[in-house]
């Protein structure tokens, strides 16, 4: 073999190393690392809350022993000023605001003071919705401010999960971004503008990725970004209105189908284009990711839109932005996800989707619930 080819194959040998090397250090399993966010990412949505009632100290407490990476909430604002999470605008569906306050049943929740929701029941409706899995102590289960969702979080000596926080339906609440902002720092929640990367392993409750914030909102990652440049944040998408243009104009109405979800699962993006455009949105104000929906293998409530088909992830990567898939409770499903190229899971079964990630917890849902009172 001549000297010269020898030396040509040696360079580009070298110069496909350092590539694969550059590759390897700045792809997304570095971008989380950078951030402080744990990859792949166990998001308790809304708690552990196949397993107990949903944002209530229950399915905190549960999601926080078991070993889920972040406690998500959406985040809402009562008639009195005080940040609490709920997902529904409307109380009916979780709580016994129908039997407590009937005349104001249809009311919305920011229309309630914190003292009024604090007298709701928010665990009972579980125990009739899903009998199978009911415990008596979930009756009479509160409703939860932020700080009582902060305290839950940092109580445990062995773990200690970051917050993952929506502003839900901002419009709703002007100006609940910089409340946030000036709760998450009495609380000792935000990293300042000027810290270094958390180093060696990701410690999600005590180092940089701490705190993530969501929005579906323009507006609201906007001021997000404007009250608090230093904490990643993800923009939320879907097909529809307010979010990604669908291909068809057709309404669910129009539709033909059965219910929403399947109607939902058949939407596609109006263009390639039209979903670049959000991902090149979400980098150009400050986002590090976005959170795109799934479509679900069996269907149900949680299925939507198909946005993380590898293309789609693809893309996503290479403008340097981490996915975080929302909602996802199956194994089925995990796999079709992270073969597709995610980063991390919005789920309601933490306790699956650490056994999938090989992370079991070291106790049972059952004796984890028995060991903090439920």
């Amino acid at each position: 073999m001549p000297a010269t080819f020898t030396k040509s194959a040696l360079l580009l040998s070298l110069m496909l190393g350092l590539g694969q090397a550059h590759a390897a250090q700045s792809g997304p399993d570095a971008l989380a690392k950078a951030h402080g966010i744990p990859h792949p990412a166990v998001i308790a949505h809304r708690g552990a809350s196949f397993d107990a009632p949903e944002s209530t100290a229950a399915s905190y407490k549960l999601a926080r022993d078991l070993g889920a990476d972040y406690l998500e909430m959406d985040l809402q604002r009562s008639k009195d000023g005080v940040l609490f999470a709920l997902h529904d605008n409307n109380l009916q569906r979780t709580t016994d605001v129908a039997t407590k306050f009937p005349e104001r049943k249809d009311s919305p929740a920011n229309a309630f003071t914190m003292a009024e929701l604090k007298t709701l029941d928010a665990g009972s409706w579980y125990n009739k919705a899903y009998p199978d899995r009911a415990r008596p102590s979930y009756a009479g289960l509160k409703i939860l401010t932020l700080d009582e969702i902060i305290d839950i979080a940092q109580a445990s000596p062995k773990h200690k999960p970051g917050l993952y926080i929506e502003t839900k339906e901002p419009q709703l609440f002007p100006g609940i971004e910089h409340d946030l902002k000036e709760k998450l720092q009495a609380r000792g929640w935000l990293i300042p503008a000027d810290a270094k990367p958390t180093k060696g392993k990701v410690a999600v409750g005590q180092g940089n990725g701490k705190v993530i914030l969501q929005t579906f909102e323009k507006n609201s990652l906007e001021l997000l970004q404007k009250e608090m440049p230093q904490v990643p944040k993800i923009l939320l998408l879907w097909v529809g209105e307010g979010s990604i243009e669908p291909k068809s104009s057709v309404s669910f109405a129009d539709s033909g189908e059965k219910d929403k979800n399947t109607f939902y699962g058949k939407q596609e993006p109006k263009s390639e284009a039209e979903f670049k455009q959000w991902i090149d949105y979400a980098k150009a104000q400050g986002a590090i990711g976005t959170g795109p929906s799934a479509k679900l293998t069996h269907g149900g409530d949680q299925s939507y839109s198909d946005l993380v088909q590898p293309w789609m992830n693809k893309y996503t990567h290479d403008q340097g932005l981490l996915i975080h898939v929302y909602t996802v409770d199956e194994p089925v499903d995990y796999k079709k996800v992270m073969d597709a190229g995610v980063d991390g899971i919005f789920t309601n079964r933490a306790s699956e989707l650490l056994k999938f990630f090989k992370r079991p917890a070291a106790a049972s849902v059952d004796q984890v619930l028995k060991n903090n009172g439920f």
